[in-house]
């Protein structure tokens, strides 16, 4: 008896030669609907699974390989005499190799197509023998993608599908099955509105290999989570060294940042995941300028995130000091020139900096998992609290200073003057500590008039007299402390207004 391949494919790149190399290999092709019909129109020949059945296809196709004759042939155990003589009692033919990839669900959910389009892109009958083959890997060969192809008929030729060789397509077929179920969980999840399921089904895919973690160390990879159909950190990049772990984690913050500001012109200077230089102004160049002269020392070695166009005077700006990484959503062919003078230096091309279709924020805490919204909110209400009001300038400041603030580590602070940072406070176990740290490491500027933006509440009064001794004018910050009344009416004292957000920032 001639073994035997069942060949059913949604996506049907390389199928035709594939065929045709097990065909020469000795081997009778069993096959469905489109994919025999392909494999016949090639002058291929192949059985028509009805003919195995007995049975013919139904329900449009739903049903067609659901039955014993198909999985009697992959789950039986050659090595069972029971489940040998059950197969031969009932004329059931082994199948030896299964090659099936599935309906393509994930291609229908990116076409954004109706619920009734997503449920006819859901398989059944091919996961199940794809399961099926592969818990009976010993036996039975299972192939579920394209680029496996030629491995498997070298493989085949050459007498070398041994037991490793099976094991490994095995783990790659559940890996396939078990990704394919979680998209339509997710899928389900958000028609009935469950953000926070009881079973949270996230699949990831991996992008790229990563050098190393955060330390040499430690391995890396990269991911992406395929439900996410426009990601923030989707770029093409278009020069220099291969991104690492911690450009990738530093990126985000960069561009999350940079995403905050709609209609403004836009510079964030990114050092360790922490805001180092942020500055608005009319034009790119000013902006980055500007934000450079923010923190001229921490900016070395760096990431910058821009929002606009890089033209060539920008570039020339930044070719002045070392960057890691320069991200925009575009630049001008002379800005490219000159960028890419610095073979090492990371150029990325931002596709979708507009993108908000992520919905969790994850930590993995060593098997304890930690899953919340994305921090997508800035203020719930602009509420003055003191007697003196804030000027138009000043709640400018005000709302460029909450944008930046929200990407510090807490505990968190930042003064902010006519659109730039001038001192940014980060990771302290106590506010006033990093407020206090700000304006030390940088006396060199001046505080005079300028905004101080908090990411939470002032447990206590001190904040602010050290900010008004610095020169700061006033003050935005979330509110909410029990003591909130020292500070206020320590501004009213000195005639600084403080307005309330109702919202804090802490990020850990």
């Amino acid at each position: 008896m001639k073994k035997r391949a069942l060949i059913s494919v949604t996506d049907k790149t390389g199928i035709v030669e594939f065929a045709s190399g097990l065909i020469g290999l000795g081997y009778e092709v069993v096959s469905t609907g489109g994919t025999m019909k392909q494999l016949r129109e090639a002058g291929l020949d192949c059985i028509a699974i009805d003919d195995v059945t007995g049975f013919p296809e139904i329900l449009d196709g739903r049903v067609k390989t659901l039955h014993p004759m198909v999985h009697g042939g992959l789950l039986f155990r050659r090595d069972d005499p029971k489940h040998v003589e059950t197969v031969e009692k009932m004329n059931i033919q082994p199948i030896d190799i299964v090659c099936v990839n599935l309906y393509q669900f994930e291609k229908a959910l990116k076409e954004g197509k109706p619920m009734e389009d997503m449920i006819e892109n859901i398989d059944i009958g091919g996961p199940s023998m794809i399961r099926s083959a592969a818990k009976n890997f010993k036996d039975v060969l299972i192939v579920t993608d394209p680029a496996d192809y030629n491995e498997v008929l070298e493989a085949l030729k050459d007498q070398k599908d041994d037991y490793n060789f099976r094991l490994n397509l095995a783990y790659k077929a559940f890996s396939l099955t078990g990704s394919y179920d979680a998209m339509i969980s997710r899928y389900f999840a958000g028609v009935v509105g469950d953000d926070f399921p009881d079973i949270l089904n996230i699949s990831l895919k991996k992008t790229e290999h990563l050098r190393y973690g955060e330390n040499s160390q430690q391995r890396a990879n990269a991911y992406e989570d395929p439900f996410v159909q426009h990601t923030l950190l989707d770029y093409e990049q278009l020069n220099g060294k291969e991104i690492s772990f911690n450009n990738v984690n530093d990126l985000y913050g960069a561009v999350a940042l940079v995403r905050e500001f709609k209609d403004q012109t836009v510079t964030a200077a990114i050092k360790h995941s922490t805001p180092c230089g942020v500055a608005i102004a009319d034009t790119g160049y000013d902006s980055y300028v500007k934000a450079y002269e923010a923190d001229p020392q921490s900016i070395f070695g760096g990431i910058v995130a821009v929002n606009y166009k890089i033209d060539k005077e920008t570039a020339l700006e930044m070719k002045k000091t070392f960057l890691e990484i320069v991200a925009a959503p575009d630049f001008d062919e002379e800005a490219l020139e000159v960028l890419k003078k610095k073979k090492n230096l990371r150029i990325l091309k931002l596709k979708n900096l507009d993108a908000r279709e992520a919905k969790y924020d994850i930590k993995y805490l060593e098997g304890k998992v930690l899953v919340q919204d994305i921090n997508d909110k800035m203020i719930d209400e602009i509420k003055v609290v003191t007697k003196a009001q804030p000027t138009p300038a000043q709640l400018s400041d005000m709302e460029f200073g909450m944008k930046v603030v929200k990407f510090v580590k807490s505990n968190a602070i930042c003064i902010v003057k006519n659109g730039v940072t001038l001192a940014i406070g980060g990771g302290q176990t106590s506010r006033v500590w990093a407020l206090e740290n700000a304006i030390h490491n940088n006396q060199d500027k001046d505080f005079n008039g300028a905004v101080l933006a908090s990411d939470a509440y002032f447990p206590f009064g001190d904040s602010v007299e050290t900010a008004h001794k610095a020169g700061i004018s006033a003050v935005i910050q979330p509110g909410g402390s029990i003591r909130d009344q020292e500070s206020i009416d320590y501004c009213d004292a000195n005639e600084m207004p403080m307005v309330f957000t109702g919202l804090r920032h802490f990020r850990h």
